[in-house]
């Protein structure tokens, strides 16, 4: 009797585990995003690594330490939601090739924009992000 119960809550256990090493949601706590993502709306986001990323993909990463107000967080941690304009070797989009002065986007670098241009902090006002905050990609939204 107790070992189908051990089996199950290991194997429960496993299976939390796993989910949270893949994936996490984040809700929304800004406009930079609109239409697209409003605030208060969920997104469920895959953690993945930069060989995966694609232009058009909308990712998370840590937030600069000059970003104020946090547009989500995860823990103590603050997050923004982007879209990626820009990944390493394409050439740099026109809306921010004074704030990345390079004709293709350097290595270890992504342009990121928000949807909401004229209320966003992306690379049009802080240039390139580090791939090494990239948190993941948002799979979809989940509601509010």
């Amino acid at each position: 009797m107790i070992r189908p119960l051990l089996v199950a809550a290991v194997l429960s256990g496993t299976i939390l585990w796993w989910v949270r090493g893949h994936y996490v949601v984040i809700t929304v706590d800004g406009s930079s995003m609109e239409p697209a993502y409003r605030p208060g709306d969920r997104l469920l986001v895959r953690r993945t690594s930069a060989d995966k990323l694609r232009r058009g993909d909308v990712v998370v990463v840590t937030a600069s330490p000059s970003t104020s107000p946090p547009f989500g967080a995860v823990g103590d941690r603050r997050w923004v939601v982007k879209r990626i304009a820009g990944l390493p070797g394409e050439v740099v989009p026109p809306e921010v090739a004074r704030r990345v002065p390079q004709l293709t986007v350097p290595a270890g670098q992504l342009i990121l924009l928000g949807d909401n241009a004229a209320n966003s902090v992306d690379s049009r006002t802080a240039g390139g992000y580090a791939i090494d905050r990239l948190l993941g990609v948002v799979l979809r939204q989940l509601g509010r």
